[in-house]
């Protein structure tokens, strides 16, 4: 008699043995994802987790990577989409997390490789694009002017001037110190620590410099520890961040206040839609895109020309004018007699 081998799965096989490593040393140590990927990635491969033992009937001993299929795949979608009733923009971003753990393994494991190709030929759902509202300038002016002049008033305008001037993100705000801004030739220069932990300077204009000044005069007088927030509360004598609840507060505060006076406000002003006007805002006039993509840290340009570069009504003219050429001299001479004879003008005779 032959002797009866194991036939239990080879522990490399197991679709599931390479996620820890995939977070905690890729992601986390190679990568330098923020905590936002790697949450959204873990939450789309528990998604898989949960559809491959649950719906499929697999133990997670036994999913291996050959059973991820095409198909496969696909009933997933169809699972989120029909089922769990997620958004298009769910639905892809948790496959974009599945396909981004089987690159990671396929790099390390040439027999993933397949599985891998196959997944990418998964068609993505279709997003609708929405257009996402910006504040128009004579809405922006009145929304700056709105703080009164007094300390906490300088403060919250300080605030709106320097998220709309920088076009940072509320979290990049929040984590500015004072070891992060220095002032050279009468411009305050400020170091932002984005997502991914990648970092770019920038430098304000002349007008949120000056904001810059007397906020840091009202606010940080005479303090230079290169540790102490940019922007902070003090609760119970102790210095922290100001919370992104605090910040969304101060702009709702005031576009509420001048709603009634200006009805072009938008329902709702929060943090990232000042980054998208200011974006917007620097692409209708004229500043090219790879400038206005840098400002705001992307590391492509293409984030920056779907979700922020809206072009204006005069860019678009401009752009159909290119494309019209000057009219022939003899064009109209052409549509001019009798059928057959245009027919002999147009070499169809």
């Amino acid at each position: 008699m032959k002797k009866r081998t194991c036939s239990a799965p080879v522990p490399e096989t197991r679709f599931f043995s390479k996620t820890n490593e995939f977070f905690e040393v890729y992601l986390a140590r190679q990568v330098l994802a923020s905590i936002h990927t790697i949450r959204s990635y873990r939450a789309g491969l528990s998604v898989f987790f949960d559809y491959v033992t649950t719906v499929k009937g697999f133990t997670p001993k036994n999913f291996l990577f050959s059973d991820c299929t095409f198909n496969l795949v696909l009933g997933f979608l169809q699972t989120m989409k029909e089922t769990l009733h997620y958004a298009p923009g769910t639905v892809n971003s948790r496959l974009a997390a599945l396909r981004s753990y089987l690159e990671y393994v396929a790099d390390d494991n040439i027999e993933v490789m397949s599985v891998y190709i196959a997944v990418l030929k998964v068609p993505t759902v279709n997003v609708p694009k929405e257009i996402r509202p910006i504040v128009k300038p004579e809405s922006l002016r009145l929304l700056l002017d709105a703080p009164e002049n007094t300390k906490i008033g300088n403060r919250d305008r300080f605030v709106m001037t320097l998220l709309y001037d920088s076009g940072i993100r509320v979290g990049e705000l929040q984590s500015i110190t004072l070891g992060d801004i220095t002032a050279r030739s009468g411009n305050w220069m400020i170091l932002i620590n984005g997502k991914g932990r990648k970092q770019r300077t920038i430098v304000l204009s002349d007008k949120a410099s000056r904001h810059m000044d007397a906020y840091m005069k009202a606010w940080h007088s005479g303090n230079n520890d290169p540790s102490r927030p940019l922007l902070y509360t003090v609760i119970h004598n102790n210095i922290s961040p100001m919370s992104t609840r605090n910040i969304e507060r101060i702009l709702k505060k005031y576009g509420d206040m001048m709603r009634s006076e200006h009805i072009d406000i938008p329902e709702t002003v929060y943090p990232h839609m000042l980054r998208r006007t200011r974006a917007t805002n620097l692409y209708q006039q004229g500043v090219p895109i790879e400038q206005v993509s840098a400002l705001l840290g992307h590391s492509m340009i293409e984030t920056t020309r779907s979700y922020y570069a809206s072009p204006s009504l005069e860019q678009m003219r401009a752009a159909i004018q290119k494309g019209i050429g000057p009219e022939p001299d003899d064009c109209k001479q052409e549509w001019i007699g009798s059928v057959d004879e245009i027919k002999k003008k147009l070499g169809l005779k």
